[in-house]
C-alpha cells in the first residue's frame, strides 16, 4: 500500500481519521481553508511545547489533518496523552518497521516544526537524524516538501552565531523560518495565530501570483478638538481578512488601515493612518504600479471645517460647520482610470438601487452591497454588483465573504490584463 494513502490512518479508536468523532465535532468549524491537506506537526523540546496541543486544534478547526511527531525532550514537557487527544491520533515517538518518517515526513502537504530548538534546528540544518523529527523533517527535504520552523528559545542561544548561521541555511534551501518575538531574556515562540496565517498561506493557490492590491479599510478620525472626533463603529475586520487572503493567494498588498478595533497581524504590510485625507493620500501613494483596490474603509463622509487643537470646555451650546470628506474611489478612479476598483455600500433600505447607482456614478468595477446590520455581526448576507447589472449573493462569515470578493477579482484583473494586451 502506498504510504500516502494511509497518511492519518492513526485515530484513537481506530478507522479512519474521518471517523473519530471528536474531529468531526471541529475540523472545519472555522473555515475550510485547509481542507484535505495533511499537516505534519514536529515537535522538540522547548518549554513552548506547551502551546502545540491549542496550536494543533486550531490547524484542524481550518479544514487540516494532522499528526504529531515527538522526541524524548518534548514528551518530558507536554504528555503523549495530551497531544494525542490534540490531533485525535497515535504520536509518533520513535520509528519502526513502518517508516512513520517516510510516511509522515515525504506524503505530507507540509511539516511543521514547532517548537524548534536551538539543538533540533542545527541537527536538521547539518543532516543528522537521531530523533523521530529530525528524521521527519530530512525525509521532507528530501521529497521537497514545504517546511516550517518555529524557533523557541532563550534569547542568548537564539543569537549564538551558529544557531544564526543554521537557520540561515535553512533559509537557503527553501525552509520558511517563523521568527519568534525576542523579549524578556527569550525568543518566544510566534502567535498561534501568525503561524496558522502563514501555514494556510504556504498551502493556498496562488491564483493572485503577481498582482499587486491595495486595501482600505477600518474607520477613519475627523477631529472637532484635541480629544473629541466624528469617527463610527467599523471594526476594520473585513478590510484585514481580505488583505490576508490576498497575500495567502499570492499577491502583493498594502493595507491602508484607519483606527480599527482589530489589529492586523505584524507580518501584514500595514500603513497606518487617522483622517480621511491621511487615508486618501496613502491610497494614491500605493496604488502606483498596483493593479486593484479594494476598499471596504468605512471612511467618515463629513469633517469639521475647523478642529480645535486644544480641549474646548463642556457645557456650553456650539455649533458644528461640516465640509463633506474626500471620496478615496472617485479620486483612485480619477487618477487611475484602468486599475480595477472594488467599492462597497452599506445601507438600511433601497440598498442594490443604491449600491449600483455608487458604482455607476464612481466609476467602480464591482461594489459590495451590505445591510448596516452586517456592521459588527460574525455573519452577513452581501450582494456583489458588476457594472452590467449583474447580481451574485453570498452569506457567511467575513473570512467567506473576503474569500468570495477575492475570486471576483482575479476575473477583474485577468480581464484587465487582456484588455491592456489588446491596446
Amino acid at each position: 500500500m502506498n504510504p500516502s494513502d494511509t497518511w492519518g490512518a492513526a485515530p484513537i479508536g481506530g478507522g479512519t481519521p474521518k471517523e473519530a468523532t471528536h474531529v468531526l465535532s471541529i475540523r472545519g468549524n472555522k473555515s475550510s481553508l485547509l481542507a484535505g491537506k495533511k499537516i505534519t506537526v514536529c515537535v522538540s523540546g522547548s518549554v513552548a511545547a506547551v502551546r502545540v496541543p491549542e496550536l494543533v486544534r486550531e490547524l484542524m478547526r481550518h479544514g487540516a489533518e494532522t499528526r504529531i511527531v515527538a522526541s524524548d525532550a518534548a514528551l518530558g514537557l507536554v504528555g503523549e496523552a495530551l497531544l494525542e487527544w490534540a490531533s485525535e491520533s497515535e504520536v509518533v515517538t520513535s520509528l519502526t518497521g513502518k517508516i512513520e518518517h517516510v510516511e509522515l515526513g515525504a506524503y505530507a502537504d507540509l511539516v511543521l516544526v514547532c517548537p524548534a530548538t536551538a539543538n533540533t534546528i542545527s541537527k536538521i540544518a547539518t543532516g543528522v537524524d537521531d530523533t523521530p523529527v529530525t528524521s521527519t523533517v530530512t525525509c521532507a527535504i528530501g521529497a521537497e516538501k514545504p517546511i516550517m520552523i518555529v524557533p523557541a528559545m532563550h534569547e542568548s542561544m537564539y543569537k549564538h552565531p551558529f544557531v544564526a548561521e543554521n537557520l540561515g541555511r535553512l533559509e537557503e534551501i527553501g525552509v520558511r523560518v517563523i521568527r519568534p518575538s525576542v523579549c524578556e531574556g527569550k525568543a518566544k515562540l510566534a502567535g498561534k495565530n501568525e503561524i496558522v496565517d502563514l501555514v494556510v498561506g504556504a498551502l493556498s493557490e496562488k491564483d493572485l501570483g503577481g498582482k499587486r492590491i491595495v486595501v482600505a479599510a477600518g474607520p477613519t478620525y475627523e477631529p472637532i478638538d484635541a480629544i473629541r472626533g466624528i469617527t463610527n463603529r467599523s471594526s476594520g475586520k473585513m478590510g484585514i481578512e481580505i488583505a490576508k487572503q490576498a497575500v495567502r493567494r499570492g499577491a502583493e498588498v498594502v493595507l491602508v488601515y484607519g483606527p480599527g478595533k482589530c489589529e492586523p497581524p505584524a507580518w501584514l504590510k500595514t500603513v497606518h493612518v487617522l483622517s480621511a485625507d491621511e487615508m486618501s493620500e496613502a491610497v494614491m501613494a500605493a496604488m502606483r504600479g498596483a493593479d486593484a483596490l479594494i476598499s471596504p474603509a468605512a471612511v467618515a463622509d463629513y469633517r469639521p471645517v475647523l478642529a480645535f487643537e486644544r480641549k474646548l470646555a463642556s457645557g456650553k451650546e456650539r455649533g458644528l460647520d461640516l465640509t463633506p470628506t474626500r471620496k478615496i474611489v472617485v479620486e483612485a478612479r480619477r487618477l487611475y482610470p484602468n486599475k480595477v476598483i472594488v467599492g462597497f455600500k452599506l445601507e438600511k433600505e433601497g440598498l442594490i438601487e443604491k449600491a449600483y447607482e455608487k458604482l455607476l456614478g464612481d466609476g467602480l468595477d464591482l461594489i459590495v452591497a451590505n445591510h448596516t446590520s452586517a456592521m459588527g455581526a460574525a455573519e452577513a448576507d452581501v450582494h456583489l454588483i458588476d457594472r452590467g447589472g449583474r447580481i451574485t449573493s453570498f452569506s457567511g462569515s467575513k473570512e467567506q465573504i473576503a474569500g468570495f470578493v477575492l475570486d471576483a477579482v482575479v476575473g477583474l484583473t485577468a480581464q484587465a490584463k487582456e484588455a491592456k494586451g489588446r491596446l
